[in-house]
């Protein structure tokens, strides 16, 4: 873990704001960046806030099928404003987690690959598990783990983490995230991800 990293932890745990994992979590809460009037990255006619949502949708029946329940915080076309995320997130607080599911852009347009962010130390863990599977399941350009300040992981009292699932503004990448086997390899890859830290914390082997 990197001193970033290490810091961020540190202040988190200094400031009691460490999201306690509930072992025995069935529920995971699937939020889908974007919507209505906010696109999102908008490239060439594709839509982030469309991938995000397929990309969520198919996440969820990944996890009914395994057993786990989900709450979708949008299952359509529309605007949600980040505190209403939150919201939706907290009244599941007891028994889930909490994962945002978007596509990144960047100016650079060589810009590639996937990265998950975290803000709590449970976050981090899942957050670990989810990058590993994605950049396994894709072979996408690992980019990281990383903290971060979103609205939607800060104010979340649950474990949270927000993937980011590849880059629309990467014309490579772009073409890739169009196909629905890519989008359905990055849900079953979250998935997984979410399969394996619930399996961990039973053993004691996460936070």
């Amino acid at each position: 873990m990197n001193i970033r990293r290490k810091f961020g932890i540190l202040l988190l745990a200094m400031a009691g704001l460490v999201c306690p994992a509930a072992a025995n979590f069935n529920t995971v809460v699937i939020d889908a960046g974007h919507g209505g009037h906010n696109l999102g990255q908008a490239v060439g006619g594709v839509y982030e806030k469309w991938m995000a949502l397929d990309t969520s949708i198919r996440l969820e029946a990944y996890l009914r099928r395994h057993g786990l329940r989900t709450v979708m915080t949008r299952r359509g076309d529309y605007f949600l404003s980040l505190p209403e995320r939150v919201e939706i997130a907290n009244r599941h607080a007891r028994n889930s987690i909490f994962v945002s599911i978007h596509y990144n852009g960047a100016r650079n347009t060589n810009a590639a690959g996937l990265e998950t962010f975290y803000f709590g130390r449970s976050g981090y863990d899942l957050a670990v598990r989810v990058q590993r599977e994605m950049v396994r399941a894709v072979r996408g350009n690992d980019r990281g783990v990383k903290f971060a300040r979103f609205h939607v992981i800060r104010h979340t009292r649950q474990p949270a983490i927000l993937v980011e699932g590849g880059f629309l503004t990467n014309d490579a990448e772009r073409r890739r995230i169009m196909t629905g086997a890519y989008r359905q390899a990055i849900a079953e890859a979250v998935g997984r991800g979410i399969i394996q830290y619930r399996n961990d914390l039973r053993r004691g082997r996460a936070r």
